[in-house]
């Protein structure tokens, strides 16, 4: 993936009603390694890294650029909205297109954070690149991802196998510029 190309970074920290968008500093990195190292979030993602390796080579501010936003909840962070530039490795419908990622550690699911951070991030995308087409890849077994994605406005683009399961592409058309 590559970032988004002419985009000021980092923006204003995004305020919704509960939660933060900003970008992500030292206090961050414990919150880093315990989102890369948990099995629960990486299910649907190949697998979590071990923790000895990401406390060694996680550098002491992690995941700083443009695109990579830290969800904080009161002053913590509790996820990550990632938005990149689709490549040459993504199935051909997303080359070229911003790509929707995110992770949220399990204390923060069910809570609906997930959906608030990324519209959130949805609307700034929209309001730095208006026109951009969005899509999101995710296992369709991974309901509540699938849930999120028809939530914010991705319909099916194709579903392929890749990893040993079965995987959907959605994408969001590009909001029309007032």
């Amino acid at each position: 993936m590559e970032d988004l190309g002419p985009v000021a970074w980092p923006p204003e920290p995004i305020r919704t009603e509960r939660l933060v968008l900003r970008e992500s500093d030292a206090r961050d990195r414990g919150a880093f390694i315990e989102l890369l190292a948990s099995p629960e979030v990486h299910t649907y993602l190949g697998g979590p890294r071990p923790r000895g390796e990401l406390e060694r080579e996680l550098p002491e501010v992690p995941e700083r650029w443009p695109g990579s936003f830290v969800v904080d909840l009161d002053g913590s962070m509790v996820g990550q909205i990632l938005l990149r530039r689709a490549t040459g490795r993504s199935r051909p419908a997303a080359v070229g297109k911003a790509e929707l990622g995110y992770l949220f550690l399990p204390r923060a699911w069910g809570f609906g954070y997930a959906g608030e951070a990324c519209a959130a991030a949805l609307g700034w995308l929209d309001g730095v690149l208006p026109g951009e087409p969005v899509v999101l890849a995710t296992q369709t077994a991974n309901l509540g991802s699938m849930r999120l994605a028809v939530k914010l406005g991705f319909t099916e683009v194709e579903r392929f196998e890749a990893w040993g399961a079965e995987q959907w592409l959605g994408m969001r058309s590009p909001l029309t510029p007032s």
